[in-house]
C-alpha cells in the first residue's frame, strides 16, 4: 500500500513509518519540523516539508495514496493552555483542510492518532470505548476531541473510512520532544545525569505505559479497515510513577533524589486502558513489559547526547 503519514519526522510518526517501510509499503511524510526532525525521517520515505495548512500543497501530494495516518498536532498541554489559538489553529484547522484536501483527492481512509485524555476523569476502570468524554481542563484535550469528531463527520458525511486509535502513555527510544512534558524520558534523563528527578503528587499517579514499538503495530494492523472505529492503545497494566522511578533505578544501579514539585492542575490520578476491543477485532496485544521497554529506552539515552 501506498501510506501518507502526516507528523512523520516525530516520535511516534517515525516508528511508525520504519515498520511500515520493513514490510515493504510505501510512505510518503508531510512534517512542518516545526516540532520533528528531518534526522528521524527515514531516508526510503518520500519527504515533504509543509504545513496541513496549505491545502493546496497536499492535494498534489495525496493522489494515488490508499491511506492517511494522521499524527500531525501540537501536544504539549501546558503551552495549549498559554496559546490556545495556535492550539486550534494547528490541530483542529489542520485536520480539516487535511481532510478536505482527501475528499477533493478521493482519498478516504483515515487513522487518526488520539489521547486517552478525551476521557477526562474516567468514572471506571479499566477505560472502554463506551465510555463517555470527559470534561477538558486544556485547549489540547479540546482540540483531540473536535478532531476525532470531524474525522467521524467526514465518515458520516462522505463515507471515510475512520479508525481512530486512543493513546495511552506511549513511550520509548527515540522521544526527543522540546520541550518534552512525557514522564517517562524525564525521569530517564535526569536519572542518567544524575539530577533530581522531578515529581509530581508524589509519584502517587497511575499510568498506563505503552511501549513505541506496540503502539506502530496496531497502526499497521488497521490501514485495511472499512467503515469507524475507535480503539483504546493500551497494556491494560496501570503502574504508579513512583514504581516506575524504582525500576529506573535498577536498571541503571543508583538513585538520585527526588525534586518533589508537589500538585499539578489537570493531572487525572488513575488512566488503564482496557484494550479488549482491538484484541478481540484485529488480534493486538502489547508485546512489550514495562521492564523491557525501560530497558530499551534507557539504552537509547545512554548513547544519545541530549
Amino acid at each position: 500500500m501506498k501510506i501518507l503519514v502526516t507528523g512523520g519526522a516525530g516520535f511516534i510518526g517515525s516508528h511508525i513509518n520504519k515498520l511500515l517501510l520493513d514490510q515493504d509499503h510505501l510512505v510518503t511524510v508531510i512534517d512542518d519540523l516545526s516540532k520533528g526532525d528531518q534526522c528521524l525521517v527515514d531516508p526510503r520515505a518520500d519527504f515533504h516539508q509543509i504545513a496541513l495548512e496549505n491545502q493546496t500543497e497536499l492535494e498534489k501530494i495525496l493522489p494515488g495514496h490508499d491511506a492517511i495516518i494522521h499524527m500531525a498536532s501540537f501536544i504539549e498541554v501546558g503551552e495549549s493552555v498559554k496559546k490556545p489559538v495556535e492550539f486550534a489553529q494547528n490541530n483542529i484547522v489542520g485536520t480539516v483542510k487535511l481532510l478536505e484536501a482527501m475528499k477533493n483527492t478521493k482519498v478516504k481512509r483515515i487513522i487518526f492518532s488520539s489521547s486517552a485524555c478525551v476521557y477526562g476523569v474516567p468514572k471506571k476502570l479499566p477505560i472502554t470505548e463506551n465510555d463517555p468524554l470527559g470534561e477538558q481542563e486544556n485547549p489540547y484535550g479540546i482540540t483531540k476531541i473536535t478532531m476525532e469528531e470531524f474525522c467521524k463527520l467526514y465518515h458520516n458525511l462522505f463515507n471515510f473510512d475512520v479508525t481512530i486509535l486512543r493513546y495511552f502513555n506511549p513511550y520509548g527510544p527515540g522521544e526527543l520532544h522540546e520541550p518534552e512534558t512525557h514522564a517517562i524520558p524525564n525521569l530517564i534523563k535526569a536519572a542518567l545525569e544524575k539530577k533530581p528527578l522531578p515529581v509530581y503528587w508524589k509519584g502517587e499517579q497511575i499510568r498506563d505505559f505503552i511501549f513505541i514499538d506496540d503502539l506502530a503495530r496496531a497502526h499497521i494492523l488497521a490501514l485495511t479497515l472499512s467503515g469507524f472505529h475507535i480503539y483504546n492503545i493500551g497494556t491494560q497494566t496501570g503502574n504508579k510513577i513512583i514504581d516506575v522511578i524504582k525500576k529506573i533505578f535498577g536498571i541503571i544501579g543508583y538513585e538520585v533524589p527526588i525534586d518533589d514539585k508537589g500538585e499539578r492542575k489537570g493531572d487525572v490520578p488513575v488512566l488503564v486502558a482496557s484494550s479488549e476491543k482491538i484484541k478481540k477485532e484485529l488480534g493486538w496485544s502489547a508485546k512489550v513489559n514495562l521492564d523491557e521497554g525501560l530497558r530499551k529506552t534507557i539504552e537509547f539515552f545512554k548513547t544519545h547526547r541530549f
